[in-house]
C-alpha cells in the first residue's frame, strides 16, 4: 500500500477530465448543506472522477485549495487508519482551522468503523463530506445506522449513450456523425468510462472490462461476503448474464445446476444474487401487476450493471441481442431516476414500466419490427393501457418512426438521446 496523501486538486490535474454535468448538477445544490453526500454505484463507473470534478469546481468558486481534501482509501495506507478512532483523528487533522473543509472520501468503507468516525466528525467540526462506495450496504445497515436522515444518495452509472458521444468528442475532437455506427460501438463496448478514453479495439476493451469484472467479484462480493465457493458464484453470475432479459428464479437456477450434475440449494443462490446486487453487478427487476397495482411474487428479470460485462465474460452472441437491448434501456431509465418494473396486465407483458415523481412511462423493446404482424404483437400490450402516460416502442428498425394508437415508435439510438 502507498502512504496516505491528499490527492492534488488543482486545475492542471483535473482539466483533462470529461465533465459529467448531469451528476454535478444533481450534487451541487447539496454542497454546503448539513447532509453527507453519498455516491454509490458499480466499480469503475466514474465516482472517483466526480470527486475530482467537484474539487475542481469548489476551488474555481473560491474555496482555498487547503480546504478541499481528497482521499482515496484504496491507496491510503490502512496502517494509519486501522479503526474508527484512528480514522477520526486522521481526518480531524485534515480539517482547516479557517472556514469549512470539504472532505471528499473515495471508497472510505475500506476502513472498519468508518461510519462512526464520519458521524462524529460531521457533528463536531465545520466539514462538508462527500463519500463514494462500490457497495449498496453504504445505504443500509452501515451508514443509515449512524446518520439516519442526515445523508443524501446519488447512484453513479457507467456512461449513457449520450455521454459516450461526449467522450468521443473529447477524444477525437469532433462528435460522431453516424449515430447507428456510434450506437453499435456502444452496444459492443459498453459504458465504463475508461473504455471511452482511448481508441481500443474490441479485444482490448474486453480485457479491461474483464479486469473490472474480476475486481468486482473479488473486492465487492467475495471478500465482503466471505464467500468460499467462488466457482459456484461465478457460475451463478454467468447464468444471469446468459439470461439477461429472461424471467427466472433462484429455484430455476438451482434446478438448472442440478441438471448439470452440480448441486446448490436455492437459499445459497438467493444469497449469491443478493451479494451480486449489493456490488451493483446485477439488479433484480420485479413484476408489477398494472391492474391490481401490486408487485407480483413470480419470476423476476435480472440485468447487469453494464452490458459490456456480458460481452466480455461470455463473448458476443447474436442470440442475446434482445436481452442486451433491454439492458441498455433499463439502465437508461435508472439513470434518469425511474424506479423500473416489468409490467404485467392479464396475460400480456410490457418490458418496462418506469415510475418517477408520480409519473409513468411505458417502454417496449424489440430488436427489429420487420412486418405488420410483429408490429401488432409489440403494440398490443401498450394499446390496452388506460392512462395518459407516454408509451414507446423502441427498436433497431431503420424505418422506426411515427405514432400508432398513441404509441411512439422510435429508433433506439434516438430514444436514448431524446427527452422523456
Amino acid at each position: 500500500m502507498h502512504s496516505g496523501y491528499n490527492r492534488p486538486v488543482d486545475n492542471h490535474q483535473t482539466s483533462g477530465l470529461v465533465r459529467r454535468d448531469s451528476y454535478i448538477e444533481q450534487i451541487r445544490p447539496f454542497l454546503g448543506q448539513p447532509l453527507i453526500k453519498v455516491l454509490t454505484g458499480i466499480r469503475r463507473s466514474g465516482k472517483s472522477t466526480l470527486l475530482s470534478l467537484l474539487a475542481q469546481d469548489l476551488i474555481a468558486a473560491g474555496t482555498p485549495a487547503s480546504n478541499v481534501v481528497e482521499l482515496d482509501f484504496e491507496v491510503l495506507s490502512l496502517g494509519a487508519v486501522a479503526d474508527a478512532s484512528a480514522l477520526q483523528r486522521y481526518l480531524d487533522a485534515k480539517v482547516s482551522a479557517s472556514g469549512r473543509t470539504y472532505l471528499l472520501l473515495d471508497e472510505v468503507q475500506e476502513v472498519d468503523g468508518w461510519e462512526k468516525s464520519l458521524a462524529a466528525l460531521f457533528s463536531a467540526r465545520d466539514v462538508d463530506i462527500v463519500i463514494t462506495g462500490s457497495n449498496a450496504r453504504l445505504l443500509s445497515s452501515e451508514l443509515a445506522t449512524y446518520i439516519a436522515g442526515r445523508y443524501v444518495a446519488f447512484e453513479v452509472w457507467p456512461l449513457s449513450f449520450r455521454e459516450s458521444l461526449d467522450f468521443a468528442e473529447a477524444r477525437e475532437g469532433e462528435r460522431p456523425v453516424d449515430m447507428r455506427a456510434a450506437f453499435a460501438a456502444y452496444l459492443r463496448r459498453g459504458g465504463f468510462p475508461v473504455i471511452h478514453m482511448a481508441n481500443w479495439n474490441d479485444a482490448q476493451s474486453d480485457r479491461v472490462v474483464m479486469d473490472i469484472y474480476r475486481s468486482i467479484l473479488l473486492r465487492d462480493t467475495v471478500s465482503r461476503r466471505q464467500i468460499r465457493n467462488t466457482e459456484m458464484l461465478q457460475r451463478v453470475v454467468r447464468f444471469v448474464m446468459d439470461n439477461v432479459g429472461n424471467s427466472f428464479s433462484a429455484n430455476a437456477i438451482a434446478t438448472f445446476f442440478k441438471s448439470q450434475g452440480r448441486r446448490v440449494d436455492p437459499e445459497t443462490v438467493y444469497n449469491y444474487l443478493d451479494a451480486l446486487q449489493e456490488a451493483y453487478l446485477v439488479s433484480r427487476v420485479p413484476r408489477l401487476d398494472l391492474r391490481g397495482k401490486e408487485l407480483l411474487r413470480t419470476e423476476e428479470k435480472y440485468f447487469v450493471g453494464d452490458h459490456s460485462l456480458v460481452n466480455a465474460v461470455l463473448g458476443v452472441q447474436s442470440g442475446r441481442i434482445q436481452g442486451m437491448l433491454e439492458n441498455v434501456v433499463w439502465a437508461e431509465m435508472r439513470r434518469r431516476g425511474y424506479e423500473v418494473f416489468v409490467g404485467r396486465a392479464a396475460d400480456r407483458e410490457i418490458d418496462f414500466v418506469g415510475e418517477r415523481a408520480g409519473e409513468r412511462v411505458y417502454v417496449q423493446v424489440a430488436y427489429l419490427v420487420p412486418d405488420a404482424a410483429t408490429l401488432e404483437r409489440e403494440l398490443a400490450p401498450l394499446r390496452d393501457l388506460q392512462d395518459r402516460f407516454p408509451a414507446y416502442l423502441v427498436s433497431l428498425d431503420p424505418l422506426a418512426g411515427g405514432r400508432t394508437d398513441g404509441v411512439s415508435h422510435m429508433a433506439l439510438p434516438d430514444f436514448l438521446l431524446a427527452e422523456w
